[in-house]
């Protein structure tokens, strides 16, 4: 099970968790005409794995025993690897013990509210390097205990070794955050249904194969089943007979994206039915965004090898996943550097003059000279877990040097014990002065904020060459900087080929027009893929309605429909309910709005962005002392939140409490240098108490964040014209009237300039 802290902000009786079991019909084995007719008109349904072993031993027998086949089962003496013998464990100040009573597996630790109990262990998740193991609760749940079994060490260890998670945080392992049913079951079982109920706030969580079995990759296969039946002169042709995904005679790019549903860090949009289906009408992948990726690209929480992969070169040209790894075994298909030699020449890359380091150490082979130690650098997740990074990247430890991105040299497990410049020299005198320019430099001076990242940003975003999710992810973080040349590139990608980069337009274009914008996104609630009318559905819910033509607003009122339904399946997700939230206040039913903030904070208190939206929705409505409850919660919880700060300044100014308000103000303008509305707000409010020079130097900061934007123009020309500074001001005036022809203000201030007797500085 994937670490689930930052799922918080991603869209992130057990009578109901039977096994069903499909037979085939028997008007299937009839005959010829009426199974061929069977086989061509039926429905696909799930069979279950088991109905393909006769048929496919041989992919059976590589299966038996891989991570697939051992991905869950029932807690038995089989498949339990933990040590279940009276032993006692003691971690964060909390004693359990594991132990068995009349064939069941047991432990004693702190349950809900922090209250010991013993809870008995119903599934095994998983089988090396670790084992966790999942506890019934009420309503169909089921949870992942925070204690897992290191099978290597043998030994219990906490998955959080270092957080002290109290018992009514959302992360600790009775909560959401370790919910099985929401965060780990459909990628651990087959045709998982959820089943979440929003209003019992249960689950009735059902699947056909408790592992990853045939079905999750080839799809529901009665239709082939039935086929095969039949004799084999009479079987009806059938494209790829009878199964629903082909994995034969596909691109490497389809190839790639059947293991992309469970391989990938991303957001779901529905029960995943193994049909093959455009990868975005299921789910949305996560772009490059700090926390999950270093500012290069490079893995840094668990994202589960597709986003790396997509930014790789093998990909580009071409290889998919089953190029190293056998299809149903798992297995690599060759060992050490023989797996690369497959496409790689020999004498080139297996040479000391590539990789300059001895393959024979001691008189024991050396990991220097493999690829994978130079080029798949892993880390360990779960703490004890072992993944490779499988964007296959260049070292270049001179981008550590320059942004702070590991490096396979130094901080791959290699040569921990040398400074970084060793590396860095080591690396010029073997391959030269490293000259490629790398996107990981301009994404982090983005994070940063720094405006110089502007151009590349909007230059990244629209490169052909370069992979689909660096340019959405460069398109992302356009979207924290106005001016043209960023909306520019937002706007352009609305029209791109690929739908991640559409989808991340679409979501993230700025247009205050409603006429404007609906002309350009109106379109899009047709366009062929589901997270891209989702995101165009979301973008379009405050325009209003007689903007769209009539053949729109039935698209908008069918994407509203697969809104909602994506959102509430996901509504054990804080996440979703605030989207139902923003959605409902978009569409002026603010009860409906504060119902849902409501209901994402019942699920996690700790989740801000919902807790922020409340307190606008509420100040909104007059409700002030409401609203400066809900932003000082998120300050207790969250004290260097300069967002809320900057709220709250604001709604205390709004109260007549500006003194209070000023220190809020001032503390989040420190905060976010780049935020040109926090010092422009700033800058008012120091004006209004009198500190003139301060309030000027917070209207001229802001002014250089945004240097052509109307309002700011105006803020520091109208308070340098009180000053008397009307000479300073006039540059400003002049400034309006060229980039804004059609605003009367810009000519107001400047006829004001040019009638006062300039009185000096």
């Amino acid at each position: 099970m994937a670490d689930p802290a930052l799922h918080r902000w991603e869209r992130a009786g057990l009578a109901a968790l039977a096994v069903i079991v499909v037979t085939i019909p028997l008007s299937l084995l009839r005959g010829p005409s009426g199974a061929g007719r069977a086989a061509t008109d039926a429905t696909p349904t799930f069979v279950g794995g088991a109905g393909c072993v006769e048929c496919h031993q041989a992919a059976a027998e590589a299966w038996r025993g891989s991570d697939h086949d051992l991905a869950m089962a029932e807690a038995t003496e089989e498949t339990v690897r933990g040590n279940f013998n009276n032993v006692e464990v003691s971690f964060h100040g909390v004693t359990s013990r594991f132990y068995r009573r009349d064939g069941k597996f047991l432990v004693w630790t702190e349950g809900p509210g922090g209250t010991m109990a013993e809870f008995e262990v119903a599934y095994v998740f998983g089988f090396e390097p670790l084992q966790q193991y999942l506890i019934p609760f009420p309503g169909g749940r089921l949870q992942a205990l925070g204690l897992a079994w290191d099978v290597e060490r043998r030994r219990w260890y906490h998955l959080y070794p270092d957080q002290d998670i109290p018992a009514d945080d959302w992360l600790h392992w009775t909560r959401n955050g370790q919910n099985w049913n929401g965060m780990c079951a459909e990628c651990h079982s087959t045709n998982l249904q959820k089943g979440y109920h929003p209003d019992s706030e249960t689950y009735t969580t059902s699947w056909t194969d408790i592992d990853v079995n045939c079905e999750a990759c080839h799809g529901p296969g009665s239709r082939h089943v039935a086929w095969a039946r039949v004799p084999p002169m009479a079987r009806p042709e059938l494209p790829d007979l009878g199964l629903v995904v082909p994995t034969a005679g596909i691109s490497p790019a389809a190839l790639v994206e059947l293991c992309a549903p469970c391989h990938s860090r991303r957001a779901e949009l529905g029960d995943w039915d193994h049909r093959g289906l455009q990868l975005l009408d299921h789910m949305l992948p996560s772009l490059l965004v700090e926390g999950l990726y270093f500012a290069d690209g490079q893995d840094l929480d668990e994202v589960y090898t597709y986003g790396a992969f997509l930014q790789s070169k093998m990909y580009a040209r071409g290889v998919s996943c089953r190029d190293c790894h056998d299809s149903h075994g798992l297995k690599l298909r060759y060992q050490g550097n023989e797996l690369c030699l497959q496409c790689h020449q020999r004498e080139v890359y297996d040479s000391y003059d590539h990789h300059f380091h001895k393959k024979v150490v001691e008189g024991r082979p050396s990991d220097g000279a493999l690829c994978v130690k130079c080029h798949m650098v892993e880390r360990p997740y779960m703490v004890i877990d072992w993944r490779a990074d499988h964007s296959l990247r260049l070292p270049r430890p001179d981008l550590t040097a320059e942004i702070g991105t590991p490096n396979a040299c130094t901080q791959g497990g290699c040569h921990d014990d040398r400074p970084l410049q060793w590396s860095v020299d080591a690396y010029r005198r073997w391959y030269g002065q490293a000259r490629r320019p790398h996107y990981g430099t301009t994404f982090a001076a983005a994070r940063r904020g720094e405006p110089s990242a502007v151009a590349e940003l909007a230059r990244l975003a629209g490169h052909p060459l370069q992979p689909a999710i660096v340019r959405a992810t460069a398109l992302e973080l356009l979207s924290a900087y106005p001016g043209a040349e960023a909306a520019a590139a937002v706007r352009a990608g609305v029209a791109a080929e690929d739908p991640l980069i559409r989808h991340t337009a679409v979501s993230n274009l700025a247009i205050a027009d409603p006429a404007e914008r609906a002309a350009l996104l109106a379109p899009l609630l047709s366009d062929p893929v589901k997270a891209v009318r989702l995101a165009a559905l979301s973008n379009l819910a405050g325009v209003p309605r007689e903007l769209l033509k009539s053949y729109q607003q039935e698209a908008f009122d069918s994407a509203l429909a697969e809104y909602r339904t994506a959102m509430e399946y996901s509504l054990d997700f804080a996440s979703s309910g605030m989207n139902l939230g923003n959605l409902n206040l978009s569409l002026g039913r603010a009860g409906e709005a504060e119902r849902y903030y409501r209901l994402a904070l019942a699920i996690d208190e700790l989740f801000y962005p919902a807790r922020m939206n409340l307190a606008v929705l509420l100040s909104g409505q007059g409700r002030n002392d409401e609203a400066e409850t809900e932003l000082r919660e998120v300050l207790a919880a969250y004290p260097d939140n300069a967002e809320a700060a900057y709220s709250l300044g604001l709604l205390l100014v709004e109260m007549g409490r500006p003194d209070e308000g000023l220190g809020w103000l001032e503390r989040a303008a420190a905060a976010l240098p780049r935020d040109a509305r926090a010092h422009y707000n700033l800058g008012l409010l120091l004006q209004k108490v009198g500190r003139l020079d301060e309030a000027r130097a917070e209207l001229e900061q802001a002014l250089r964040i945004e240097p052509d934007s109307l309002d700011l123009l105006v803020a520091l020309a109208d308070h340098l014209i009180r000053r008397g500074l009307v000479t300073e001001a006039r540059p400003l005036a002049e400034r309006l009237v060229a980039l804004y022809p059609d605003q009367e203000i810009g000519r107001q201030l400047l006829a004001f300039i040019e009638g006062s007797a300039p009185r000096g500085g």
